[in-house]
Formats: structure tokens, sequence, C-alpha cells
């Protein structure tokens, strides 16, 4: 039996900060699978060790000596196919972000940088890659394939929103509790859910409200037979 192998995702940090950068590379050696091959801080160290290494991904700052990160960014697009970038930046104009979104950067990530930030954007890259390989594989694509690579792995079930789940929420309940309520076109409040999952209602109000703080279900206030309001909790459109 063929054992699964851990990816290696090679990443190539463009930071012209050091420091900036060796505190990059840090986080970026936190998160499985993903390994530095190597640090430039101008556009020729960049061109250079792009087209000696090859990476998977690079992490790519907008303030580059020499050049800008969206010239760069257009460059890699154009002569390394294979390699996907994430902008890391402090720039917060909005034209600026359009145009890396324009390019194809996989995500844009502003300074200063979080680590959980970071590793929810890791993940996510590490679950496109992989799923990218497998049809490589398979030698065929189906719609839900498509899907999964456009949108991504389902952000209920990911494991970058797993790994920072608050104490008190569990993950298999909390699926449980999205999917009843993607199934209920008129919401769920939370004695519904709480019969239907088998939790009590304390319990389910708790999920529930988690979900609407991460922005995945609101609440409207709705009046029973007895003119008491309850909460109905429903899922927010994508």
């Amino acid at each position: 039996m063929m054992e699964h192998q851990q990816p290696n995702i090679e990443v190539l940090i463009i930071e012209d900060d050091v420091k900036i950068a060796e505190i990059n590379r840090r986080f970026i050696e936190k998160v499985d699978g993903f390994h530095v091959v190597g640090i430039a801080t101008d556009d020729v160290q960049a061109k250079e060790q792009l087209d000696i290494l090859r990476p998977n991904l690079v992490l790519l700052d907008i303030y580059i000596p020499g050049s800008n990160g969206l010239e760069l960014l257009s460059y890699i697009r154009q002569h390394f196919r294979d390699t996907d970038v994430i902008m890391i930046t402090a720039a917060k104009e909005a034209e600026a972000i359009r145009e890396a979104v324009r390019s194809g950067a996989f995500d844009y990530i502003m300074k200063p940088l979080v680590f959980n930030r970071l590793q929810e954007t890791l993940l996510r890259y590490l679950d496109f890659h992989s799923e990218l390989n497998r049809l490589h594989h398979t030698g065929s694509i189906n719609q839900s394939d498509v899907d999964r690579l456009i949108l991504g792995t389902s952000k209920k079930d990911s494991r970058a929103e797993i790994a920072y789940l608050p104490k008190g929420i569990d993950k298999l309940t909390l699926v449980k509790i999205v999917q009843a309520i993607s199934t209920a076109a008129d919401g769920m409040t939370a004695d519904q859910i709480a019969k239907e999952i088998g939790v009590s209602r304390s319990t389910g109000r708790r999920y529930l409200e988690h979900l609407v703080s991460s922005g995945e279900v609101f609440a409207d206030l709705t009046y029973g037979v007895v003119g008491r309001p309850e909460r109905v909790y429903r899922k927010r459109e994508s």
C-alpha cells in the first residue's frame, strides 16, 4: 500500500526588508508542507531566483527596489505559469488590490502580517495545489472539481478555520448545524436546531451565535404565537 506523501510547497520570499523577510520565513515554515527555498530583496535577485528555483509559490511585497510588486506579479504570470503568488504589503490603495486580483494573485494580505491569517491562506493554497495534482493524475474533471478549484474548499470544513475554532465549538457538531440551516428555507430557531441535532438549546444557540459572528449565518427576530420574539437563523447567501 502506497503511503500518502506530505506535499512540499517550495516558497520564494520577495521582500526588501531583510528582517521582515526572516519573520515571514519563520511563519511559513511553521506550517506543515511548506519550505522557503530563497529570499530576494530586489528585482534582479527576484528574477534570478525565480529562474533558478522555479518555486511553487511566491510571497511578494508590492514595494521592490528596481521594480514594483505589480510589475513583478505580471512578469511571474507571464514567464512562470506554474508559480503562484500571494501579495503581502502595507499598501492600502484599492487600485493596487484590484490590479493584484486582476493579475492573478492567489491572495492579498495586509501588513503587519498576522500568523493566523497567513496560515489560513497557506492551508487554502495547500488544498488548491493538492486538488490540481489530483486532477492531473485522474485526467478527468467535472463541475464540482471546477467549483473546488475556483471557490476553494468549503469554508465550514477547511483546515484553516477548523484549526481556530473557539473553545467549546466542535467541528462535527458545527458541520451538522450548518447543513441543517442550509436546507431550511425558512431558517431555524435554537430550539429547532437542538431537536434536529440532538443537543441542548443552550448548546445550539452557542453554535448558532458563533456562526453569526463568523458571517456564515444571520439572525432575524420573529414573533411566535404568544408574541414572544425568537431569533431565527438563516444561511447567508454566498
